[in-house]
């Protein structure tokens, strides 16, 4: 083993983390490059191979194993460009996917859309009706085959969707969660009749009722099919060919890796995987300093992504939302809005107010001080406008930016509200800190959690400019600007970190009081699909790590709760101890008193998250420290507008990189690595810890 290797890409950058048999951590970052991502992804190793010093082949040949995420799948859904998807479902259900949830994939988030139809709109649809199919066979909830799979309905609907032209199709039929027989036959004939087309189940990918749901998971992994695994399958070759011999992982958005035969059947588990590597990584660091509660906050130039961590295991969620499309999906919970460094900035002029985001200037125009024709000012503007950036030094001395339009960008915007330019952009920075103070207490304080019981890490190529804000806002113990340069990209260092995780789930209702024998068949079952397909992958049993809980509710209820379980398998008198469990869990999600004493329960989903450790990076705690800064890493103070002071100030600043560790800076200051800025406020003090990170804490 020589190398461990975590690339992500992402819209604009591709970023790359090397960590050594010694623990160093090598980054590079090189331009993404759509349409065809995976030469972004050979241009980033390359680029780490150049910063090694060797040639491409022989660092591939070195990698002992190679993670990657990717956002082709999510860009492909909001690009539109998926695959043309036939569905083939139980006859009379054919309309499902299209009636949706009476909010119209809304539900919740913006109760203005939930309730005024006149300014909603069903997204477009991912099946059109024309290409749905419905066939008669039927299953009963016990898995019981009611009706047969009419085999000649089957195959003239696969004719007719093939002679239309679909690349895939889904199946979908009622209750096969349960009995998967019919989905699998039809699934064999698709395979015999048209080899080249894309075929996927929802028993393989949404083994879970909910009809809509269910139906919705699968067409969108049948769009994503045809264009994940062409391009995961050039990927593959090409490092092959390179000499990898030890099997590319993805990431997926459950947490881990998975193989890439199976991110090519399965390419809905790859959606929002990038952003979850974040946590990935945060995890891995919080057990190092010995922090199990977790902030993680990712801001780059388009989006902030929230997610937490509790006593060391990250936040769950089972329904996600795309394109306002509900489904299934195990992943970790990330919470998103368009708060990021190209976040637009506009004012109403009928209420002399701005508002930023969600909308993004994106790579191209971009700010207005990247001079590519930008004309909307933007956080980023904002930020040099203030003095936070420095012109002459942007990403690394990579980028020149334009100072001067930036100030007229935002004077235009000042006038009109009767600001003083450096006022309307301290404004909007206030504006977009608050905005992520919110999105972080939707994560925390509404699902039971006390932010000063965290610690907050902010990472991505913005966050570590606002933290010193939103933070002291929830009132969180510290900020951690992980591994300094490595921030900005932190997800890559999160792909190399991450284990291999596989989750399976039993759906079935069972009210209590339920025999220990019925719930540990429940778990035997999930098992031996585990041991199975570790098997077939190769992964001998001292790395296998098995993880079970059962999803618990009142009956009557639809609000179940994970209760993670102690053993593998439940004992006899196993109920007192896990409605004392679903209790406490419930009542912290929904508030004191909330669940019902004695009420009966209903365990709804036994789950199996299957790991495979994979190697880890080594993260060596420094055992010499010293307050004394090196001249070398004082750089040329510079003048900034400090809005809690209300003026500008001469302010140092301070090259990140050559900090020693033990150097603590107290604020006002700036810290510069190559591809981001610390901004360390009036009353914070930053300190480089013994394990290489930016602490920044609050007080004089």
């Amino acid at each position: 083993m020589t190398y461990l290797v975590g690339i992500d890409i992402g819209g604009t950058f591709t970023d790359c983390a090397i960590v050594d048999r010694a623990g160093k951590l090598l980054t590079t970052k090189v331009p993404s490059t759509p349409p065809d991502f995976s030469r972004g992804m050979m241009d980033a190793l390359d680029a780490g191979a150049q910063a090694l010093g060797i040639g491409l082949d022989r660092f591939c040949r070195d990698i002992a194993f190679l993670s990657h995420g990717t956002t082709v799948g999510t860009n492909t859904i909001i690009q539109k460009r998926g695959a043309k998807v036939g569905l083939i479902t139980t006859k009379g259900h054919e309309d499902a996917i299209h009636i949706m949830r009476g909010s119209r994939g809304f539900g919740g988030r913006d109760i203005r859309k939930v309730v005024h139809f006149p300014e909603t709109a069903k997204p477009q649809p991912i099946v059109p009706k024309r290409l749905i199919r419905g066939i008669s066979e039927r299953v009963d909830c016990f898995g019981e085959v009611v009706v047969k799979l009419n085999e000649d309905e089957a195959l003239a609907a696969i004719r007719d969707l093939v002679e239309q032209g679909v690349e895939a199709i889904a199946i979908c039929f009622l209750w096969s969660f349960r009995n998967p027989a019919h989905e699998l036959a039809l699934k064999k004939m698709v395979e015999r009749l048209a080899p080249s087309v894309f075929v996927t189940c929802s028993y393989d990918i949404a083994p879970k009722w909910g009809e809509y749901e269910r139906v919705t998971a699968t067409a969108l992994n049948a769009y994503l099919g045809p264009v994940m695994s062409g391009y995961l399958r050039r990927l593959d070759t090409s490092l092959k060919d390179l000499g990898y011999r030890h099997g590319l992982q993805i990431t997926q958005c459950g947490g881990g890796t998975v193989p890439v035969e199976r991110a090519g059947e399965a390419p809905l588990l790859t959606l929002d995987s990038g952003p979850v590597s974040g946590v990935t990584a945060s995890m891995f660091l919080g057990a190092a300093m010995g922090e199990k509660n977790v902030i993680t906050t990712d801001m780059g130039g388009t989006s902030f992504d929230v997610s937490i961590i509790y006593e060391g295991k990250p936040a769950y969620s089972f329904v996600s939302n795309t394109d306002q499309y509900d489904y299934f999906l195990p992943k970790v919970d990330l919470q998103a809005i368009g708060a990021g460094g190209g976040s637009l900035v506009r004012v109403k002029p009928e209420t002399r107010t701005m508002t930023v985001g969600p909308d993004s200037a994106g790579a191209y125009p971009g700010p207005v001080c990247y001079g590519r024709s930008g004309t909307v000012p933007t956080v980023t503007d904002a930020q040099l406008v203030l003095g936070y950036l420095d012109p002459d030094n942007f990403a690394g001395g990579r980028m020149k930016l334009d100072k001067d339009a930036a100030f007229k960008a935002i004077e235009s915007i000042s006038t009109s509200i009767g600001l003083k330019p450096f006022e309307c952009a301290a404004g909007i920075c206030r504006i977009v800190e608050l905005q992520m103070a919110d999105v972080i207490r939707k994560v925390t304080v509404e699902k039971g959690y006390d932010p000063r019981e965290f610690v907050l890490f902010a990472f991505g190529g913005a966050g570590p400019a606002h933290a010193g804000v939103f933070a002291r806002e929830l009132g969180v113990k510290k900020i951690i600007v992980p591994q300094r340069k490595a921030a900005s990209t932190w997800c890559a260092f999160g792909a190399a970190a991450a284990d291999v995780l596989h989750i399976f789930e039993h759906s079935e209702i069972m009210p209590t009081p339920v025999p220990a024998k019925r719930v540990n068949d429940a778990l035997d079952d999930l098992e031996k699909k585990a041991l199975a397909l570790m098997k077939s992958e190769g992964i001998a049993p001292k790395r296998q790590r098995f993880e079970f809980s059962l999803d618990v509710r009142h009956r009557g209820q639809i609000n179940e709760v994970e209760v993670p379980l102690a053993a593998n398998r439940v004992g006899a008198s196993y109920e007192p101890g896990l409605r004392k469990n679903f209790v406490e869990r419930y009542e912290k999600l929904y508030g004191r008193g909330s669940a019902l004493a004695g009420a009966q329960l209903e365990i709804v989903v036994a789950r199996l998250r299957a790991r495979a450790l994979t190697p880890r990076p080594k993260l060596v705690a420094s055992k010499k420290a010293t307050r004394a800064v090196p001249p070398s890493a004082k750089r040329k103070a510079r003048s900034i507008y400090w809005p809690d002071l209300g003026k500008f100030r001469p302010t140092p600043v301070f090259d990140g990189e050559k900090l020693a560790i033990g150097n603590k800076i107290k604020g006002p200051a700036i810290v510069e690595t190559a591809d981001t800025t610390v901004v360390v406020h009036p009353s914070r003090t930053l300190r480089l810890d013994a394990l290489g990170n930016f602490e920044i804490t609050f007080g004089k």
